[in-house]
């Protein structure tokens, strides 16, 4: 049985790129995640209890949040949840981890601006002979993608059709000086 857990928090350290010992790409950062609650005395937010993660990113996900990912940034995290004892120095302590499945910016607390990967480009995945079982997903993805019509008016599209739509990608919005200039993104 897996443990899956969503977090959201701040992130604590800059994260750092390593390998696994047989070559995988792992990218390890802290998040660091605060309960507030409302004071029904003094009607003010207060921060209770903070609770410390330390995240692992394997493969492409891992360099994506290497190359996205700075200490402060606020994010939401959804992956494997494992809870591991350690001993060091005569001290011992229990760590929560989790394995990383999806990380994102906590879109809430501020923008970003989304910059679709290439294909072609960061797979340290399985040599290119059979694909792997993530690159089949991407395959019949694509496939459906390519295979399911979709109208002008985007309005007429149904909830499927949007589920699949991730070619567009966020742009820094426009000063009224670069939309009279034709300046696009």
């Amino acid at each position: 049985m897996s443990d899956t857990l969503t977090i959201l928090g701040n992130v604590a350290t800059d994260p750092t790129q390593s390998r696994t010992p047989s070559g995988i790409p792992v990218t390890n950062f802290r998040v660091a995640s605060t309960h507030r609650r409302l004071d029904p005395a003094t009607q003010t937010w207060v921060d209770a209890s903070t609770n410390w993660y330390s995240v692992a990113a394997f493969r492409q996900l891992g360099e994506h949040a290497k190359a996205s990912l700075r200490c402060g940034d606020s994010v939401i995290v959804t992956g494997r949840l494992k809870i591991r004892t350690w001993e060091s120095n005569g001290k011992s302590g229990t760590s929560i981890d989790i394995d990383a499945d999806a990380i994102g910016h906590d879109l809430r607390r501020g923008t970003t601006a989304f910059l679709r990967a290439s294909r072609a480009a960061g797979n340290d995945g399985p040599s290119r002979g059979a694909p792997d079982a993530q690159e089949r997903e991407e395959q019949e993805y694509d496939a459906a993608e390519n295979d399911h019509e979709t109208s002008a008016d985007p309005t007429s599209r149904d909830d499927d059709a949007l589920a699949l739509d991730t070619s567009w990608s966020i742009a820094p919005a426009r000063t009224d000086s670069e939309a009279a200039a034709g300046v696009t993104y």
